[in-house]
């Protein structure tokens, strides 16, 4: 079940679902980033991409498909592009889509392992270093490059998570050219900026979040009065992180995991096309 634009209730716990999706069916967890990603049958790639003058890192997964597919953009936490981001970026392209993964930090040149996930503590130190103006033209200069592969057809959306939610919900600020937009557990833009968006939205969020949660309902209101799609969804229970943490809260940030998979890719289907 989905909300529609407007109808965040008073309390904010909207269950959505009740089956949910299968283990194999959503993005595995942060413990088991790196055994999925290598055991997926899924071309996955790192590039580098120019965005201006400078160039991004970026991981790229391909769907298994013969025609062309849309691109959607993985935005990484405040840890950095980590192995369970690019585990969703698996998951996206099993779901379809040319997911791609860019690494906002490529210039800060920040310590990582051998399979490119970035050092987490650097990361945190350097994220709040990024200026958003460079984080946003690196976004698109993603998309674009993304959308010009000979695989691709030409609509993007974007999906970020914590640090990399906030990310997405500013990009439709940002990117008159974004389709859809989705925000799992991220704050909201600045209520006078909201005008601007184009693409769809749809937010993410646990019920347990209130510090990310406080941002949701002047969000809803000015989107409503802007007429302008955003559809929230609170899980009952659920603490921040709850798709990378899906063994915390008792269940119940794995019961919403089960629950807001399943909307994201929807989401994207009906917007960016299948």
């Amino acid at each position: 079940m989905r909300t529609t634009p407007g109808c965040l209730v008073a309390s904010m716990m909207l269950l959505v679902g009740a089956a949910g999706a299968s283990a194999q069916d959503i993005p595995a967890g942060a413990d088991d980033a790196r055994a999925r990603i290598a055991a997926s049958p899924r071309h996955g790639e790192w590039a580098m991409v120019r965005s201006g003058s400078d160039s991004i890192r970026a991981w790229v997964v391909y769907p298994e498909r013969s025609d062309p597919a849309p691109v959607v953009l993985v935005v990484h936490e405040i840890f950095g592009l980590s192995h369970w981001i690019r585990a969703v970026a698996d998951q996206l392209a099993a779901d379809g889509f040319i997911a791609i993964a860019p690494d906002l930090l490529t210039m800060k040149g920040l310590p990582a392992d051998a399979e490119g996930e970035t050092d987490a503590a650097a990361a945190r130190a350097e994220i709040r270093t990024l200026e958003r103006a460079d984080v946003h033209r690196h976004l698109k200069a993603v998309a674009d490059w993304g959308m010009k592969l000979p695989a691709a057809k030409a609509a993007y959306g974007i999906v970020g998570f914590c640090w990399g939610g906030s990310a997405s919900f500013t990009h439709a600020v940002e990117s008159p050219e974004l389709g859809a937009a989705v925000v799992y557990y991220g704050g909201s833009p600045e209520t006078p900026e909201l005008a601007r968006i184009r693409a769809p939205v749809l937010g993410l969020y646990g019920g347990e979040d209130a510090r990310v949660n406080a941002s949701v309902p002047p969000a809803d209101s000015a989107m409503q009065a802007l007429n302008k799609p955003f559809t929230p969804h609170m899980f009952d229970g659920a603490g921040h992180g709850f798709l990378r943490q899906q063994t915390g809260q008792e269940g119940a940030n794995l019961k919403a995991t089960q629950q807001a998979w399943p909307l994201t890719v929807e989401f994207f289907r009906e917007h960016l096309g299948r």
